[in-house]
């Protein structure tokens, strides 16, 4: 089957219930000369270039165990999937949370979003999960489970593997479990939101609250000039900094709305914070984008084809960014190209790969390498 079209469904489906048996099966297609597609929620299935051959898809849902949660020392363990929503629960249970919001919500499993980097507003504060995530577990396609860091805050020592896996969209190895630093759950949480005629008016607003002397958990900057801004902490600091910003009220569901983004033709664009104005102002006037600038991470809904990404994506490399799709068809994905021109480090990539993954069984032809 040819990858420049869209793929026919797989009909081979395998729900492992364990870590050994993703182990196993992985090993049996790399005996058996078969590629693997590993599945959590779904959500990010889109996501990179088209698959170069067919193969199975693994899917990871029947792992879903909470395997250890510490409420006294802030960490959790889980299997990789779980969904967040159904770890969110958990841990609201004892005032605590995950700092994650990613777009395309509800239903991701954390192993999928460990596997595609996601991230949402709530990085503007707390980062991304490679910063709070402290162990990982991974099936390797020679049938072996390889595990990096564990379950305490400070344990890495030499090469920090977990690092590698974050955002490699599985082609280093399946993630079957994962451990985090959770964080306590903010004793007030206020939105706040203005609405600008110019977009010019509204960057200005978005700045004004990102240098606010508390900052904001999370800024939204909208292409219909939108701004929403939340403030996580202390009653007081907080209601302070609603008052002296003078921004009106907004219900605390817009950020789930929010979540719930994912255009048909998806972009995110990533570029220095005093270039991704210039980038998103040479779009269109009637494109619709929404923006974190005290993140320097856009997303952008495509309305055109894949010539129109590769003229933007141009524009963002000349300012030292990169853009990658995150959604669209399998023909528009891969004629504009799902990552753009190949880094630098590309010779070392290849190699770890080659490394962990030498028949490339796990998603074949879908990422950089």
């Amino acid at each position: 089957m040819s990858s420049r079209g869209p793929r026919k469904s797989r009909a081979t489906v395998e729900k492992p219930a364990t870590a050994e048996q993703v182990a196993k099966a992985l090993h049996q297609a790399a005996e058996a000369g078969m590629a693997v597609f590993p599945v959590g929620g779904g959500r990010a299935a889109e996501m990179g270039d088209p698959p170069a051959r067919d193969g199975i898809d693994l899917r990871l849902s029947g792992l879903d165990r909470v395997l250890e949660h510490s409420q006294a020392d802030m960490v959790v363990s889980v299997e990789a999937g779980i969904t967040l929503e159904a770890l969110q629960e958990l841990l609201g249970k004892s005032g605590q949370f995950l700092p994650l919001d990613p777009f395309n919500s509800p239903g991701h499993t954390i192993g999928g979003l460990l596997a595609t980097g996601w991230t949402g507003p709530l990085r503007q504060r707390y980062g991304s999960p490679r910063d709070y995530l402290i162990g990982i577990r991974v099936a390797l396609p020679d049938g072996r489970l390889a595990s990096a860091g564990g379950r305490v805050v400070k344990n890495v020592s030499g090469y920090d593997l977990m690092k590698l896996h974050y955002g490699a969209l599985g082609t280093l190895g399946v993630i079957v479990a994962a451990s985090f630093k959770v964080f306590p759950k903010p004793l007030h949480d206020v939105t706040v939101e203005s609405t600008h005629e110019s977009m010019d008016e509204a960057w200005a607003a978005a700045e004004r609250a990102l240098n606010m002397p508390m900052a904001p958990a999370a800024v939204e900057l909208f292409s219909n000039g939108r701004v929403l801004a939340r403030f996580l902490g202390s009653p007081e600091a907080t209601k302070r900094m609603v008052a002296d910003l003078g921004w009106k009220k907004a219900d605390g569901s817009a950020w789930k709305t929010h979540s719930t983004a994912a255009p048909p033709r998806w972009a995110r664009v990533a570029a220095p914070r005093q270039e991704l104005r210039r980038i998103l102002g040479k779009l269109g006037a009637d494109e619709r984008w929404w923006a974190s600038p005290g993140t320097g991470i856009a997303n952008w809904a495509v309305a055109g084809g894949a010539a129109d990404v590769q003229a933007v994506r141009a524009a963002v490399t000349a300012g030292g960014g990169s853009l990658i799709l995150i959604a669209g068809p399998s023909e528009f994905r891969h004629d504009a190209g799902a990552w753009g021109t190949p880094p630098a480090t590309l010779h070392l990539m290849r190699r770890l790969r080659t490394a962990f993954d030498p028949n490339q069984v796990i998603n074949p032809g879908k990422f950089v390498v």
